[in-house]
């Protein structure tokens, strides 16, 4: 073979080789920006609420007619995070009247909460060993339950608006894994 031949060939092998590579760097799956492949969660910064509770913004909710404690969500201090997380204060009230206020998150995506701290003594407190835990749907104070599938999350999504998130709280239609009725609310 010729040498012009040769070069022809090794050009010819050259530029069929580039055209594979560029063909695959349009492939999602070859490229890894493959638009159904799963993300990975990476949470954003939290930083702890300022204040405690506004006692005017504090709107009670239904978890389940088998608890004794009353639940109540501050509606003012509720972030719907870019990162997917969907922050917000509880106020937790016990039988004899005491309280326990958390600062929570919830991830739609992977039905978690997290809690990343407590007001204590007019003040708020971080929690050291706060991880993602999964949502309990069978508890008795199932609360994280029914912010979830009441309001924060919609169809498995973080519920964007909040708009939408604040009309679904509204105590005449939440649905936190109740069906609620014009006279009254029903079910679990």
């Amino acid at each position: 073979m010729s040498a012009i031949l040769r070069k022809i060939s090794a050009y010819a092998f050259s530029i069929s080789i580039g055209m594979g590579l560029i063909a695959c760097a349009g492939d999602p799956m070859e490229s890894g920006l493959d638009p159904f492949a799963p993300s990975v969660f990476k949470e954003g910064t939290t930083k702890m609420p300022l204040n405690p509770p506004n006692k005017s913004t504090l709107l009670p909710f239904y978890v389940t007619k088998t608890t004794v404690f009353k639940f109540a969500v501050d509606t003012g201090s509720i972030l719907i995070s870019k990162d997917g997380v969907t922050r917000y204060i509880v106020v937790i009230t016990n039988p004899s009247g005491e309280q326990q206020i958390q600062y929570e998150g919830i991830l739609c995506d992977s039905f978690q909460w997290r809690l990343y701290g407590t007001f204590e003594n007019n003040a708020w407190r971080e929690n050291p060993l706060s991880s993602w835990r999964e949502i309990q749907t069978r508890a008795p104070n199932r609360y994280q339950a029914a912010l979830a599938q009441g309001a924060f999350c919609s169809t498995g999504k973080q519920e964007k608006s909040m708009n939408t998130l604040l009309d679904s709280l509204n105590p005449d239609i939440f649905i936190g894994g109740i069906q609620p009725s014009s006279t009254g609310i029903i079910g679990n």
